[in-house]
Protein backbone atom coordinates (compact mmCIF):
# COMPACT_ATOMS: atom_id res chain seq x y z
CA UNK A 1 0.00 0.00 0.00
CA UNK A 2 1.46 3.12 -1.25
CA UNK A 3 0.79 6.48 1.20
CA UNK A 4 2.13 9.49 -0.96
CA UNK A 5 0.31 9.45 -3.96
CA UNK A 6 1.22 13.00 -5.25
CA UNK A 7 1.97 12.67 -8.75
CA UNK A 8 -1.36 11.01 -9.47
CA UNK A 9 -2.88 13.70 -7.62
CA UNK A 10 -1.23 16.94 -9.54
CA UNK A 11 -1.69 15.17 -13.23
CA UNK A 12 -5.55 14.55 -12.25
CA UNK A 13 -5.99 18.54 -11.05
CA UNK A 14 -4.11 19.99 -13.81
CA UNK A 15 -6.08 18.32 -16.31
CA UNK A 16 -9.44 18.61 -14.51
CA UNK A 17 -7.74 22.60 -14.33
CA UNK A 18 -7.01 22.60 -18.23
CA UNK A 19 -3.57 23.83 -17.94
CA UNK A 20 -0.07 23.02 -18.59
CA UNK A 21 2.54 21.91 -16.91
CA UNK A 22 4.36 25.09 -17.88
CA UNK A 23 1.48 27.20 -16.69
CA UNK A 24 1.43 25.27 -13.74
CA UNK A 25 5.29 25.49 -12.93
CA UNK A 26 5.11 29.27 -13.72
CA UNK A 27 2.82 29.99 -11.07
CA UNK A 28 4.77 27.63 -8.54
CA UNK A 29 7.81 29.10 -9.92
CA UNK A 30 9.62 26.33 -10.91
CA UNK A 31 10.80 24.58 -14.33
CA UNK A 32 8.53 22.61 -16.11
CA UNK A 33 10.72 19.45 -15.58
CA UNK A 34 10.58 19.42 -12.09
CA UNK A 35 6.86 19.65 -12.34
CA UNK A 36 7.55 17.14 -15.37
CA UNK A 37 9.85 14.69 -12.67
CA UNK A 38 7.01 15.55 -9.58
CA UNK A 39 3.81 13.83 -12.21
CA UNK A 40 6.09 10.91 -13.11
CA UNK A 41 7.75 9.75 -9.66
CA UNK A 42 11.12 11.08 -10.26
CA UNK A 43 11.08 13.42 -7.14
CA UNK A 44 8.85 14.94 -4.97
CA UNK A 45 7.75 18.67 -4.94
CA UNK A 46 9.70 20.97 -1.88
CA UNK A 47 7.81 20.68 1.24
CA UNK A 48 7.30 24.15 1.13
CA UNK A 49 5.47 23.90 -2.06
CA UNK A 50 3.11 21.53 -0.59
CA UNK A 51 0.71 24.71 0.95
CA UNK A 52 0.79 26.29 -2.46
CA UNK A 53 0.12 23.39 -4.60
CA UNK A 54 -2.63 22.81 -2.21
CA UNK A 55 -4.28 26.03 -2.59
CA UNK A 56 -3.91 26.17 -6.09
CA UNK A 57 -5.95 23.50 -6.67
CA UNK A 58 -8.52 23.97 -3.95
CA UNK A 59 -7.25 21.34 -1.77
CA UNK A 60 -5.98 20.31 1.01
CA UNK A 61 -2.56 18.87 1.93
CA UNK A 62 -3.32 15.36 2.59
CA UNK A 63 -5.55 15.28 -0.20
CA UNK A 64 -2.83 16.61 -2.45
CA UNK A 65 -0.40 13.67 -1.49
CA UNK A 66 -3.18 11.06 -1.30
CA UNK A 67 -1.75 10.32 2.20
CA UNK A 68 -4.09 7.53 3.61
CA UNK A 69 -2.45 6.51 7.29
CA UNK A 70 -5.42 4.45 7.50
CA UNK A 71 -5.80 0.54 6.33
CA UNK A 72 -8.99 -0.98 5.26
CA UNK A 73 -10.48 -3.83 7.43
CA UNK A 74 -9.76 -5.92 4.35
CA UNK A 75 -6.31 -4.98 4.40
CA UNK A 76 -5.64 -5.35 8.32
CA UNK A 77 -7.51 -8.69 7.82
CA UNK A 78 -4.87 -10.22 5.04
CA UNK A 79 -1.85 -8.45 7.13
CA UNK A 80 -3.23 -10.16 10.28
CA UNK A 81 -3.28 -13.27 8.52
CA UNK A 82 0.36 -13.29 6.32
CA UNK A 83 1.89 -12.50 9.96
CA UNK A 84 0.39 -15.26 11.74
CA UNK A 85 1.15 -17.63 9.16
CA UNK A 86 4.84 -16.08 8.95
CA UNK A 87 5.01 -16.52 12.71
CA UNK A 88 4.67 -19.84 12.23
CA UNK A 89 7.10 -20.20 9.18
CA UNK A 90 9.63 -18.15 10.25
CA UNK A 91 12.47 -16.97 13.16
CA UNK A 92 10.54 -15.28 15.75
CA UNK A 93 12.73 -12.14 15.87
CA UNK A 94 12.12 -11.61 11.92
CA UNK A 95 8.40 -11.44 11.68
CA UNK A 96 8.34 -9.03 15.09
CA UNK A 97 10.72 -6.17 13.35
CA UNK A 98 8.12 -6.61 10.49
CA UNK A 99 5.14 -5.83 12.83
CA UNK A 100 6.93 -3.15 14.39
CA UNK A 101 7.95 -1.39 11.09
CA UNK A 102 4.21 -1.75 10.15
CA UNK A 103 3.21 -0.13 13.75
CA UNK A 104 5.14 2.55 12.95
CA UNK A 105 4.21 3.16 9.66
CA UNK A 106 0.13 3.30 11.34
CA UNK A 107 0.58 4.64 14.21
CA UNK A 108 -2.65 6.28 13.63
CA UNK A 109 -4.57 3.50 12.25
CA UNK A 110 -6.41 2.28 15.93
CA UNK A 111 -8.20 -0.72 14.19
CA UNK A 112 -4.91 -2.40 12.86
CA UNK A 113 -3.03 -1.40 16.12
CA UNK A 114 -5.62 -3.34 18.03
CA UNK A 115 -4.75 -5.94 15.75
CA UNK A 116 -1.56 -5.96 16.03
CA UNK A 117 -1.84 -5.98 19.92
CA UNK A 118 -3.89 -8.84 20.04
CA UNK A 119 -1.64 -10.65 17.14
CA UNK A 120 1.66 -10.89 19.79
CA UNK A 121 -0.66 -11.93 22.50
CA UNK A 122 -1.91 -14.76 20.64
CA UNK A 123 1.78 -15.50 19.39
CA UNK A 124 3.51 -14.67 23.00
CA UNK A 125 4.29 -18.79 23.25
CA UNK A 126 6.39 -19.01 20.78
CA UNK A 127 8.78 -16.47 22.91
CA UNK A 128 10.73 -19.11 25.12
CA UNK A 129 13.15 -16.28 26.80
CA UNK A 130 10.99 -15.49 29.99
CA UNK A 131 12.38 -11.56 29.90
CA UNK A 132 11.46 -10.96 26.17
CA UNK A 133 8.18 -12.24 27.27
CA UNK A 134 7.40 -9.73 29.58
CA UNK A 135 8.98 -6.82 27.34
CA UNK A 136 6.42 -8.32 24.71
CA UNK A 137 3.94 -8.23 27.06
CA UNK A 138 4.48 -4.63 27.35
CA UNK A 139 4.83 -3.77 23.83
CA UNK A 140 1.38 -5.39 23.50
CA UNK A 141 -0.13 -3.01 26.03
CA UNK A 142 1.18 0.05 24.98
CA UNK A 143 -0.52 -0.39 22.08
CA UNK A 144 -4.22 -1.33 23.80
CA UNK A 145 -3.44 1.86 26.04
CA UNK A 146 -2.79 4.44 22.85
CA UNK A 147 -6.01 2.59 21.44
CA UNK A 148 -7.79 3.62 24.54
CA UNK A 149 -6.63 6.67 24.86
CA UNK A 150 -6.60 8.16 21.23
CA UNK A 151 -9.06 6.46 19.35
CA UNK A 152 -12.78 8.17 19.62
CA UNK A 153 -14.74 4.72 18.15
CA UNK A 154 -16.20 3.58 21.49
CA UNK A 155 -15.78 -0.04 20.32
CA UNK A 156 -12.21 -0.22 19.73
CA UNK A 157 -11.79 1.28 22.85
CA UNK A 158 -13.92 -1.12 24.81
CA UNK A 159 -11.93 -3.95 23.31
CA UNK A 160 -8.21 -2.33 23.85
CA UNK A 161 -9.79 -1.74 28.16
CA UNK A 162 -10.36 -5.33 27.80
CA UNK A 163 -6.93 -6.64 26.07
CA UNK A 164 -5.29 -4.67 28.18
CA UNK A 165 -6.27 -6.26 31.12
CA UNK A 166 -5.93 -9.25 29.94
CA UNK A 167 -2.01 -8.04 29.62
CA UNK A 168 -2.20 -7.33 33.59
CA UNK A 169 -3.01 -10.86 33.60
CA UNK A 170 -0.49 -12.60 31.34
CA UNK A 171 1.76 -9.88 33.33
CA UNK A 172 0.66 -11.77 36.83
CA UNK A 173 -0.47 -8.68 37.94
CA UNK A 174 -3.89 -9.48 39.02
CA UNK A 175 -4.73 -5.99 40.95
CA UNK A 176 -3.69 -4.04 37.98
CA UNK A 177 -6.38 -5.90 36.09
CA UNK A 178 -8.84 -5.65 38.46
CA UNK A 179 -8.63 -1.80 39.28
CA UNK A 180 -8.37 -1.18 35.56
CA UNK A 181 -11.85 -3.08 35.25
CA UNK A 182 -13.17 -1.23 38.75
CA UNK A 183 -14.30 -4.17 39.88
CA UNK A 184 -17.67 -4.01 39.13
CA UNK A 185 -19.74 -5.90 36.89
CA UNK A 186 -22.80 -3.83 34.99
CA UNK A 187 -26.05 -5.48 34.30
CA UNK A 188 -26.21 -6.90 30.65
CA UNK A 189 -28.45 -5.33 27.92
CA UNK A 190 -28.03 -7.25 24.87
CA UNK A 191 -27.97 -4.85 22.10
CA UNK A 192 -29.22 -7.88 19.91
CA UNK A 193 -32.90 -7.72 21.40
CA UNK A 194 -33.25 -4.19 21.05
CA UNK A 195 -32.66 -4.26 17.69
CA UNK A 196 -34.15 -7.00 16.83
CA UNK A 197 -37.67 -5.69 18.19
CA UNK A 198 -36.80 -2.84 16.32
CA UNK A 199 -36.34 -5.04 12.86
CA UNK A 200 -39.36 -6.42 13.82
CA UNK A 201 -41.56 -3.09 14.42
CA UNK A 202 -40.38 -2.13 10.30
CA UNK A 203 -40.99 -5.35 9.15
CA UNK A 204 -37.69 -6.73 8.61
CA UNK A 205 -38.50 -10.30 10.31
CA UNK A 206 -35.26 -11.99 8.62
CA UNK A 207 -33.05 -9.29 9.58
CA UNK A 208 -34.64 -9.79 13.21
CA UNK A 209 -34.07 -13.80 13.13
CA UNK A 210 -30.12 -13.30 12.35
CA UNK A 211 -29.63 -10.50 15.27
CA UNK A 212 -30.98 -12.91 17.63
CA UNK A 213 -29.06 -15.73 16.00
CA UNK A 214 -25.81 -13.49 16.40
CA UNK A 215 -26.84 -13.04 19.89
CA UNK A 216 -27.43 -16.29 20.73
CA UNK A 217 -24.36 -17.98 18.84
CA UNK A 218 -21.98 -14.87 20.73
CA UNK A 219 -23.30 -15.80 24.37
CA UNK A 220 -23.03 -19.82 24.05
CA UNK A 221 -19.34 -18.94 23.24
CA UNK A 222 -19.33 -16.58 26.18
CA UNK A 223 -20.75 -19.21 28.25
CA UNK A 224 -17.48 -21.86 27.08
CA UNK A 225 -15.22 -19.33 28.22
CA UNK A 226 -16.55 -19.18 31.96
CA UNK A 227 -17.23 -22.25 32.47
CA UNK A 228 -13.43 -23.56 32.11
CA UNK A 229 -12.86 -20.71 34.76
CA UNK A 230 -15.44 -21.84 36.77
CA UNK A 231 -14.64 -25.33 36.86
CA UNK A 232 -11.10 -24.75 38.43
CA UNK A 233 -12.91 -22.93 41.35
CA UNK A 234 -14.82 -26.17 42.53
CA UNK A 235 -12.42 -28.75 42.36
CA UNK A 236 -12.62 -28.77 46.27
CA UNK A 237 -16.33 -29.61 45.78
CA UNK A 238 -16.26 -33.01 43.91
CA UNK A 239 -19.62 -32.88 43.54
CA UNK A 240 -20.02 -29.46 42.45
CA UNK A 241 -17.35 -30.00 40.38
CA UNK A 242 -18.92 -32.73 38.68
CA UNK A 243 -22.45 -30.81 38.36
CA UNK A 244 -21.00 -27.77 36.76
CA UNK A 245 -19.11 -30.03 33.90
CA UNK A 246 -22.16 -32.17 33.37
CA UNK A 247 -24.23 -29.03 32.91
CA UNK A 248 -21.44 -27.80 30.46
CA UNK A 249 -21.21 -30.95 28.37
CA UNK A 250 -25.54 -30.62 28.09
CA UNK A 251 -25.32 -27.11 26.57
CA UNK A 252 -22.41 -28.69 24.38
CA UNK A 253 -24.61 -31.51 23.01
CA UNK A 254 -27.31 -29.07 22.94
CA UNK A 255 -25.93 -26.70 20.06
CA UNK A 256 -23.56 -29.53 18.91
CA UNK A 257 -20.28 -27.25 19.74
CA UNK A 258 -18.27 -30.00 18.61
CA UNK A 259 -18.97 -29.56 15.13
CA UNK A 260 -20.21 -25.86 15.26
CA UNK A 261 -17.05 -24.85 17.38
CA UNK A 262 -14.83 -27.05 18.56
CA UNK A 263 -11.89 -24.63 19.76
CA UNK A 264 -14.46 -23.87 23.14
CA UNK A 265 -14.32 -27.13 24.06
CA UNK A 266 -10.66 -28.28 23.77
CA UNK A 267 -9.96 -26.03 27.20
CA UNK A 268 -13.18 -27.49 28.94
CA UNK A 269 -11.29 -30.62 28.54
CA UNK A 270 -8.36 -29.73 29.82
CA UNK A 271 -9.41 -27.69 32.57
CA UNK A 272 -11.33 -31.20 33.49
CA UNK A 273 -8.56 -32.98 33.15
CA UNK A 274 -6.69 -30.90 35.65
CA UNK A 275 -9.63 -30.84 38.36
CA UNK A 276 -9.85 -34.49 38.27
CA UNK A 277 -5.88 -34.81 38.72
CA UNK A 278 -6.19 -32.21 41.54
CA UNK A 279 -9.01 -34.70 43.32
CA UNK A 280 -6.55 -37.47 42.47
CA UNK A 281 -8.95 -39.28 39.78
CA UNK A 282 -6.55 -40.11 37.21
CA UNK A 283 -8.81 -41.99 35.39
CA UNK A 284 -11.16 -39.57 34.75
CA UNK A 285 -8.26 -37.13 33.78
CA UNK A 286 -7.27 -39.86 31.12
CA UNK A 287 -11.24 -39.83 30.46
CA UNK A 288 -11.30 -36.28 29.81
CA UNK A 289 -8.13 -35.96 27.71
CA UNK A 290 -8.99 -39.06 25.42
CA UNK A 291 -11.83 -36.59 24.66
CA UNK A 292 -10.01 -33.77 24.07
CA UNK A 293 -7.95 -36.08 21.91
CA UNK A 294 -10.35 -37.34 19.80
CA UNK A 295 -11.62 -33.42 18.57
CA UNK A 296 -7.99 -32.36 18.30
CA UNK A 297 -7.10 -35.40 15.99
CA UNK A 298 -10.57 -35.41 13.93
CA UNK A 299 -11.59 -33.47 10.90
CA UNK A 300 -12.20 -30.28 12.18
CA UNK A 301 -9.02 -29.04 9.83
CA UNK A 302 -8.88 -26.53 8.57
CA UNK A 303 -10.61 -24.27 11.76
CA UNK A 304 -13.10 -22.11 10.20
CA UNK A 305 -16.05 -20.12 11.96
CA UNK A 306 -19.47 -21.19 10.64
CA UNK A 307 -22.78 -21.49 11.61
CA UNK A 308 -24.93 -25.09 11.06
CA UNK A 309 -28.57 -26.42 10.35
CA UNK A 310 -29.60 -24.15 13.29
CA UNK A 311 -27.44 -21.23 13.04
CA UNK A 312 -28.19 -20.66 9.25
CA UNK A 313 -28.12 -17.07 9.55
CA UNK A 314 -24.35 -16.28 10.74
CA UNK A 315 -22.40 -16.74 7.89
CA UNK A 316 -22.03 -13.47 6.19
CA UNK A 317 -22.15 -11.81 9.92
CA UNK A 318 -18.73 -13.86 10.80
CA UNK A 319 -17.52 -12.81 7.65
CA UNK A 320 -17.30 -9.13 8.54
CA UNK A 321 -15.53 -9.76 11.99
CA UNK A 322 -12.25 -8.27 12.08
CA UNK A 323 -10.34 -11.16 11.12
CA UNK A 324 -13.17 -12.65 9.59
CA UNK A 325 -14.21 -16.16 9.80
CA UNK A 326 -10.53 -17.33 10.49
CA UNK A 327 -9.24 -18.01 13.78
CA UNK A 328 -6.31 -15.98 15.22
CA UNK A 329 -3.84 -18.29 14.90
CA UNK A 330 -2.23 -20.09 12.10
CA UNK A 331 -3.47 -23.52 11.73
CA UNK A 332 0.28 -24.79 12.64
CA UNK A 333 0.29 -23.04 15.32
CA UNK A 334 -2.54 -24.22 16.39
CA UNK A 335 -2.09 -27.70 15.85
CA UNK A 336 1.23 -27.49 17.61
CA UNK A 337 0.06 -26.00 21.21
CA UNK A 338 -2.84 -28.04 21.48
CA UNK A 339 -0.39 -31.00 21.70
CA UNK A 340 2.15 -28.87 23.85
CA UNK A 341 -0.98 -28.24 26.01
CA UNK A 342 -0.95 -32.00 26.66
CA UNK A 343 2.51 -33.22 26.04
CA UNK A 344 4.58 -30.48 27.71
CA UNK A 345 1.76 -29.83 30.51
CA UNK A 346 3.55 -29.85 34.05
CA UNK A 347 -0.39 -30.91 35.25
CA UNK A 348 0.06 -34.11 33.54
CA UNK A 349 3.15 -35.39 34.37
CA UNK A 350 1.98 -37.87 36.96
CA UNK A 351 0.02 -39.37 34.12
CA UNK A 352 3.24 -40.07 32.35
CA UNK A 353 4.14 -43.82 33.41
CA UNK A 354 0.53 -44.45 32.12
CA UNK A 355 -0.09 -46.88 29.11
CA UNK A 356 -2.87 -44.39 28.11
CA UNK A 357 -1.23 -41.01 28.75
CA UNK A 358 1.53 -42.39 26.63
CA UNK A 359 -1.38 -43.46 23.70
CA UNK A 360 -2.66 -40.07 24.13
CA UNK A 361 0.55 -38.60 23.78
CA UNK A 362 1.60 -40.56 20.56
CA UNK A 363 -1.23 -39.98 18.67
CA UNK A 364 -1.25 -36.16 19.48
CA UNK A 365 2.12 -35.74 18.71
CA UNK A 366 1.31 -37.48 15.28
CA UNK A 367 -1.63 -35.71 14.18
CA UNK A 368 -0.63 -32.17 15.69
CA UNK A 369 3.03 -31.59 15.97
Amino acid sequence: MKEINISKVLVKKRKEKGITQDELANYIGVTKASVSKWETEQSYPDVTFLPMLASYFNISVDELIDYKPQMTREDIRKLYRKLSSDFTSKPFDSVLKDCRKIIKKYYSCFPLLLQMGILLMNHIELQKDLQKTASLIEEARALFVRVKEESDDVSLTRKALYMEAYCDLAAGDPHAALELLDGTIEPALPPESLMASAYQMTGRVKDAKAVLQIGIYQNIVVLFNFFPAYLMLCTDDPSKFDEVLQRAFNVAESFDMRHLHPGVLVSLYICAAQGYIAQNNHDKALDMLQQYTEIVTSDIYPLKLHGDDFFDMLDEWLIKLDIGNDFPRDERTIRKSMSDAIINNPAFSVLADRQRFRNIAEKLESNCS
